[in-house]
């Protein structure tokens, strides 16, 4: 008999500041480092700092005492984040559509590494039940 699968942990980003992003795919990568699946839906500015490739600087506006402690401590960047949870099969990266749409962004989802793009209704469905929910 296998043992029953570990709950699944939902982060929603909705902005785009770097420390609220970096929070939510760490609490992702928190939650595939302990077997556990995640998922990260990204909406707006989340969203737009994805499809910006903006994933490789910490810009902690007017902290750049932050930004500096940051670097020199050898902390993850979104994007070293970003690949440790594609890396561990276990986070799925969702975008929403409407805020896509909103964006006006649709010719940018190329090169952003979101791999499925759903509306509130599928996000809703795939969801519903799940206790461990993040709003960021």
């Amino acid at each position: 008999m296998s043992a029953p699968a570990l709950p699944k942990v939902v982060v929603f980003l909705h902005g785009g500041d770097y420390d609220r992003v970096h929070q939510g795919l760490s609490i992702a990568a928190a939650a595939t480092a302990s077997g556990r699946r995640a998922e990260v839906y990204l909406f707006w500015w989340a969203l737009e700092r994805f499809l910006k490739g903006s994933l490789d600087e910490p810009d902690f506006e007017g902290r750049d005492d932050i930004s500096e402690r940051f670097e020199s401590r050898g902390m993850p960047t979104l994007r070293a984040l970003l690949e440790h949870l594609k890396e561990s099969g276990l986070c799925t990266l969702a975008g929403c559509t409407g805020s896509l749409g909103a964006l006006g962004a649709e010719s940018e989802t190329a090169r952003s590494g979101i791999e499925l793009w759903l509306g509130w209704s599928a996000i809703l469905q795939r969801t519903a039940g799940v206790t461990d929910r993040f709003y960021l």
